[in-house]
């Protein structure tokens, strides 16, 4: 049953993402939550905040001509009935097929008013991928690739 939640509210999520679409992106989200990257963190406490955040990762990713996201490998933890961690490997396919970056995420992810939702993401180099407890898949290929 976890599984399969988990599964589509990263399917929704990456399809948001392709999209670009602010509103179903941050359906995915829980406010406040907080971004990790190995340059920065950003505490997005509005949704405000939310859409400025996200319009400057939209702008990255189209300036780059990204037209995939490729999940490596996916995987999540059940920490608590209501908190899981999941820990991603991603790959972001340029317009030339060429991978632009590849990294691993760890997604902690909260249970209120019965969804599903990210609160916390922290992206690491690759090396840093920790295989969790439970695999699950991401369907992505041919609904979620992204046309430049």
């Amino acid at each position: 049953m976890q599984k399969t939640v988990i599964e589509k509210l990263f399917q929704r999520y990456i399809a948001a993402f392709h999209q670009q679409n602010m509103a179903e992106t941050q359906q995915c989200y829980q406010l406040p939550c907080t971004l990790h990257t190995p340059d920065k963190v950003v505490l997005i406490d509005n949704e405000e905040a939310f859409k400025r955040e996200f319009i400057d990762i939209f702008t990255v990713l189209s300036h780059a001509e990204i037209k995939n996201f490729v999940p490596l490998k996916s995987s999540f933890s059940v920490l608590k009935d209501d908190l899981v961690l999941a820990c991603i490997d991603w790959q972001f396919i340029d317009s030339k097929d060429e991978v632009f970056t590849d990294f691993s995420a760890f997604y902690h992810l909260l249970l209120k008013e019965g969804q599903w939702r990210i609160f916390n993401v922290v992206s690491q180099e690759l090396s840093q991928s920790i295989d969790l407890n439970t695999p699950f898949n991401i369907a992505y290929k041919s609904a979620y690739s992204i046309s430049v």
